[in-house]
Parts: structure tokens; C-alpha cells; sequence
């Protein structure tokens, strides 16, 4: 159990509630997230906006959003974002093998691009003040700036999550504990 109470749909304001209803329906398994969110409008209403205004307008395939984020995650060991997202590399072809060693220099099935993108979140995640110029002449030559944006967004805004949901321990919803009792 969260360390707040769960504020339900019912218990938000008419400005929220579309917004609260969109994302639990629509964003993903993440309602008890959106729960605990809903105790401050505000926060809700910006942060899960602007999350299902990105995924519907993407400009980075979900592919190499979905490594930056589960690489993140490992590595700040939240296992709640962990589980949420490694389904949707799954869905992306990435094999449990792949996701679980995702960390691993030598990973099996990540592509060059993949590496990258992993490389880059984990060096935001670890040692953010020490990247070089080089790695942006790399991510040049696959990205464009706004996507380098958007990607290095991301993967900062993990970090937040995650600390976020390990601090006010959000319980795990039922089809992320599916893929974490089939793995």
C-alpha cells in the first residue's frame, strides 16, 4: 500500500477527472500511480497531460524510449517501473533475455542504435556532468535536436518516477505482477 491513501476518480475535480479517466484508461497500467498523483491537481493535470500528449504525438520510436527507460529504472532498481515498461520492449521484439541483461555491455539482440540510446541513459542516470561532446555527434547522426531533447527528457524524467514511486511505495498493479511472475 502507497504511503498516501489512493484519491479515487470520483474524489477529483471536474477540470481532473477527464484527464484522470484518459490516463487510466488509456495511458497504461498505471493507476495507482495516477492515485497517488491526484492528491495534488496541479501536478496531476501538467505531468499526466503532457505524458499522453507526447505518447500520442511521438517523434522517437517507442523502441528506444522503452531501453532509455528500463535501463534507467535498473539501474535506480525501481521495480515498479521495471515491470510496467519491459512488457513494452517486449512488445517492441526485444526478448526477456534481452531485457533482463539490458544493463549488460554485452547484451544479446540490442542493435547498435539500441546500445546507444542505452548507453546514453545510463550515462545521464550515473555521470550526467561528464558527457562529452562526442556522444551528441553520435546521437546526431540518428536523432534530430528536438528528439535529442525529448530523449534526454525522458530519460531524466525516469529518474524522477522512479524515486517517486519507491518513495511513496506504489503497489505493483495486476498485469505488471504478471510479467514479473512469468519471467
Amino acid at each position: 500500500m502507497a504511503r498516501v491513501r489512493d484519491i479515487q476518480i470520483d474524489e477529483v475535480s471536474k477540470e481532473i477527472r477527464p484527464i484522470y479517466k484518459k490516463f487510466i484508461e488509456n495511458y497504461g497500467p498505471f493507476s495507482n500511480q495516477a492515485k497517488v498523483f491526484a492528491h495534488r491537481p496541479i501536478i496531476f493535470k501538467y505531468m499526466m497531460s503532457m505524458l499522453m500528449e507526447m505518447a500520442d504525438k511521438p517523434i522517437i520510436d517507442k523502441r528506444y524510449l522503452e531501453i532509455a527507460i528500463v535501463s534507467v529504472s535498473a539501474i535506480n532498481k525501481c521495480d515498479y517501473c521495471v515491470a510496467h515498461h519491459a512488457p513494452n520492449l517486449i512488445s517492441e521484439g526485444l526478448s526477456n533475455v534481452t531485457v533482463d541483461n539490458i544493463l549488460e555491455t554485452d547484451c544479446p539482440g540490442l542493435e547498435p542504435l539500441d546500445i546507444l540510446v542505452r548507453d546514453y541513459a545510463v550515462q545521464i542516470t550515473k555521470d550526467h556532468n561528464k558527457i562529452q561532446d562526442k556522444v551528441f555527434e553520435k546521437l546526431r547522426e540518428y536523432f534530430s535536436e528536438e528528439q535529442m531533447v525529448e530523449l534526454t527528457f525522458r530519460i531524466t524524467l525516469c529518474t524522477f518516477f522512479n524515486k517517486f514511486n519507491d518513495v511513496m511505495q506504489l503497489e505493483m498493479e495486476d498485469s505488471p505482477l504478471l510479467y514479473l511472475k512469468n519471467k
